[in-house]
């Protein structure tokens, strides 16, 4: 049986108004000094995180990008992107202070009060392209997930700089600049190595046709045990570049159903690979089930760009990977079919790339 709240609500939909429909988000329901999780947030003992299903001695790479000519560099990263599909680089390029400031940014923004927050809920946000949320998919899921979320999809400097939040706006842009610098290096390495000798306006439409930027606040849970901060999925994108705080909670699925922990490491970026490039490398780039765990004493942000295809590309195997004769193991797949695909369901794993296998 769950515990009863300290604040109490008269119902399951005083809740789900208070928290989805008022602007409150979690961090509303975290800040009002709970004594135990709603039972909207109680997660199947499946989906729960649990010790014994963690591997703290293993760890993804750790690589320095700083001399990314060097065939070493570039070898530790294309073996990253088809071991583990995750890594973290530092000596990237990417001023610290700029990452600094696109943190302080994240929390000036849930900083803002509910009725500021609500402006940019999907029933009144000036454009489709800014969204204010919680959870993940409240529709399709069964359990909440203990987080908060201000989704940005760029467009262009001028949609951004009209309708973005501007008590981030700013930060946000100088950080998707920069670290553009470090996703081109980073494609290209890992091109090469899939025989795509250059990255032409197609292929750059293909792998990079558009950007979506999250500023995510997991708040202080109580019972955090029984919940989760973000549920088991592999991310949609060509590749993810993410930003975390010095809390810790990411963990990457290892080997034997074990999970890893991604710990921060100041002045990194942590990278991963998407279904997208999955599909495009046809397996050869492996995009990895991940999940984040609540927690009970500290409140923790992380800043995901997600690199993605344009909307209206068809995406596939390379020919170049397939060239010497491999088997093409995914179909063609319009990527928006597939982006929908990923959001109309809960977070399921791995079975979004079902959608692309033959």
């Amino acid at each position: 049986m769950a515990p009863t709240l300290a604040v109490s609500f008269n119902g399951s939909s005083e809740i789900i108004d208070f928290v989805l429909k008022k602007g409150n988000g979690v961090k509303g329901l975290s800040e009002m000094g709970l004594d135990s999780l709603p039972e909207q947030y109680i997660q199947p003992l499946e989906e729960r995180m649990c010790d014994t299903k963690t591997m703290s001695q293993e760890s993804i790479p750790l690589i320095d990008i700083s001399k990314l000519d060097e065939p070493e560099v570039a070898e530790a990263i294309c073996e990253a992107a088809e071991k583990w599909g995750f890594f973290q680089v530092i000596n990237h390029g990417v001023p610290i202070e700029v990452l600094e400031n696109v943190k302080e940014a994240t929390h000036q923004f849930f900083g803002l009060s509910a009725e500021e927050k609500r402006k940019y809920l999907k029933e009144f946000s000036p454009t489709n392209n800014v969204r204010f949320g919680t959870s993940f998919s409240p529709e399709a899921e069964k359990a909440l997930e203990w987080k908060d979320y201000l989704s940005l999809f760029y467009v262009s400097e001028d949609e951004a700089s009209a309708l973005w939040p501007s008590v981030c706006r700013d930060q946000v842009l100088e950080y998707m600049k920069r670290s553009e610098i470090v996703v081109r290096k980073l494609l290209d390495v890992l091109m090469k190595n899939l025989n795509v000798t250059e990255i032409d306006e197609t292929k750059e439409s293909l792998l990079m046709g558009s950007k979506r930027i999250n500023l995510n606040y997991y708040p202080i849970c109580p019972n955090p045990e029984l919940t989760v901060g973000v549920g088991r999925h592999s991310d949609v994108s060509t590749l993810t570049v993410l930003l975390q705080d010095d809390i810790g909670g990411l963990y990457v699925r290892g080997n034997n159903d074990s999970w890893i922990h991604v710990p921060p490491v100041n002045g990194s970026i942590v990278i991963n690979v998407g279904d997208a490039l999955q599909i495009m490398s046809n397996g050869r780039y492996k995009s990895v089930e991940h999940r984040v765990i609540a927690n009970g004493s500290n409140n923790r942000i992380s800043v995901p760009i997600f690199i993605n295809p344009g909307p209206s590309e068809k995406i596939s195997p390379f020919p170049e990977v397939l060239a010497s004769g491999e088997k093409a193991v995914y179909k063609e797949v319009l990527y928006s079919d597939y982006v929908r695909h990923f959001f109309h369901k809960a977070h399921d794993g791995k079975a979004t790339i079902e959608f692309a296998e033959i």
